[in-house]
């Protein structure tokens, strides 16, 4: 079956948005970007050196110290926000052409990614009128006090490769609501959302250097990290890069919001559908590849279900057929990159020398030649303590997990570094509620892969600092001002 060549149409891929221009880079230096479904070249962007970051983060810097943004009212910044999300929908296809190339995302399921990011948008521009950017509040030694919350600065926005619109949206939308201007920092392997975003937002008129697009390697990327002009970063990538951005922050007091990597549990009680359960937990690892850091990985049932649970898995893998993502009746796309598929690999062979029960997949679809795909992959009889249960592996590769009981089951969930996600799997909600209490945790899910960026996400332990999505995801922009008057101003007589 062919297919229509996807397009993703730009008019600057070899140049940075900095100071509201599409600005020429400093040297010749070039990211080709890859087609993963066949290894081809697509892109070939900009790759930001020093120069280049420097002139992102004093155009931020400058826009913030002496430009209009931050002192306009939270309804004058909310009306841009709302004209962003118009961008976005009118940039839909772009964007939809975009995720499955870069990374292998299904593209019946990229195709909606445009249009969820714009409503996340225009939720944030809706919290201009509701958020308590100012609040009176009681002066306990006399005169009268208020609470102000006030934009944070410049902030550096690092942006991982699997899902590089939405992580932009829920750290530059509420930058941006705040009064903050922003760096973005895109990953080499996926900067085309970036690149569109930044066309938007020279569309709409934004001042210049409120929001500045640039894509840049690791060893770039800690420049930003380091500048003492950048107020705050926002990072979303392995926590292994988070600790080495922590530390960094650390060193200067600066503020940081980290959304880091997971090894999550779905948690199969012994009244739960096996079958239900089974569906929903391929469907999801599915659609991104398992390239997603909230993934139910690790699927702990009691011993005695353990074998129905790992076939109806298997079952439901094996059903998935492996192909480019732009096919209709394709269930899974490749990985994002060589090097990716050849982790997955690794992990894959050191499952079954750790001693684990290989069920489905473990290999390469026979019948791509090209791309970098894989089987999606189960494993059962896992050892929780064993490699495959512990790191997480960002592909499709599933651990079924034996417990003796409900209690021991808790127990293994909570047996990780990481708290992203988890999920428990019943039809007894009031159960789910008392489970989901036991969990640490920072979202829970019920009978599903469930996250919700309208009302927040981040994670305990070392899945990550802060949270992103709805109100909470605000504050983390903002600073804390207590302002103490003698009496009341006009506005609160």
């Amino acid at each position: 079956m062919s297919i229509v060549e996807p397009v993703v149409n730009l008019k600057h891929s070899d140049r940075f948005f900095i100071g509201g221009e599409w600005v020429e880079p400093s040297s010749s230096e070039r990211f080709d970007v890859i087609d993963s479904r066949n290894e081809e070249p697509f892109l070939n962007v900009g790759a930001a050196q020093a120069a280049d970051m420097d002139r992102a983060v004093a155009a931020a810097k400058a826009a913030f110290e002496d430009g209009p943004w931050p002192r306009l009212s939270h309804a004058e910044r909310a009306n841009v926000l709302r004209a962003l999300a118009e961008g976005i929908r009118a940039r839909s296809e772009d964007f939809a052409h975009a995720l499955p190339r870069e990374s292998g995302m299904v593209a019946a399921f990229a195709s909606g990614i445009p249009f969820m990011e714009a409503d996340a948008w225009d939720r944030y521009a809706g919290l201009a009128d509701t958020f308590p950017f100012e609040e009176p509040a009681t002066a306990t030694l006399g005169g009268f006090g208020l609470l102000v919350r006030e934009p944070v600065g410049v902030v550096g926005a690092i942006v991982p490769w699997n899902g590089p619109l939405s992580t932009i949206t829920h750290k530059t939308a509420p930058a941006l609501l705040a009064g903050c201007t922003v760096i973005v920092k895109s990953a080499p392997e996926a900067p085309a959302d970036g690149l569109i975003l930044g066309e938007i937002a020279e569309s709409v008129g934004l001042p210049p250097g409120v929001l500045n697009f640039v894509t840049a390697d690791r060893e770039v990327s800690e420049l930003l990290v380091r500048d003492p002009r950048v107020d705050k970063i926002t990072f979303t990538g392995s926590t292994a890069a988070g600790r080495r951005i922590a530390s960094i922050c650390g060193e200067r007091i600066a503020r940081c919001t980290l959304e880091l990597g997971g090894k999550s549990a779905a948690v199969i009680l012994d009244d739960a559908d096996i079958a239900q359960a089974a569906e929903a937990l391929a469907f999801y690892e599915c659609i991104n590849t398992g390239q997603v850091c909230s993934s139910l990985t690790r699927v702990i049932v009691t011993q005695d279900r353990h074998d129905e649970m790992l076939e109806a898995i298997a079952a439901n893998f094996a059903a998935v057929k492996v192909d480019d993502p732009f096919l209709e009746d394709t269930g899974m796309g490749p990985l994002v990159s060589e090097r990716q598929r050849e982790r997955v690999e690794g992990y894959i062979a050191k499952g079954s020398d750790e001693g684990a029960v290989l069920a489905a997949g473990g290999g390469r679809p026979k019948q791509l030649e090209k791309g970098w795909y894989v089987e999606p992959t189960v494993f059962g009889n896992v050892d929780n303590s064993s490699t495959i249960a512990q790191e997480e592996i960002f592909g499709p590769v599933l651990s079924v997990i034996p417990a003796k009981d409900e209690d021991e089951a808790v127990r293994l969930a909570n047996d990780t570094i990481y708290g992203l996600n988890m999920s428990v799997f019943t039809p007894d909600v009031d159960r789910a509620r008392e489970v989901a209490a036991r969990f640490r945790s920072g979202t829970v899910g019920h009978n599903s892969m469930a996250t919700d960026f309208g009302i927040a996400f981040g994670g305990f332990k070392q899945s990550g600092i802060g949270r992103e999505g709805g109100t909470e995801g605000v504050y983390p922009f903002l600073e804390t001002k207590t302002v103490i008057l003698q009496e009341a101003p006009a506005r609160y007589r």
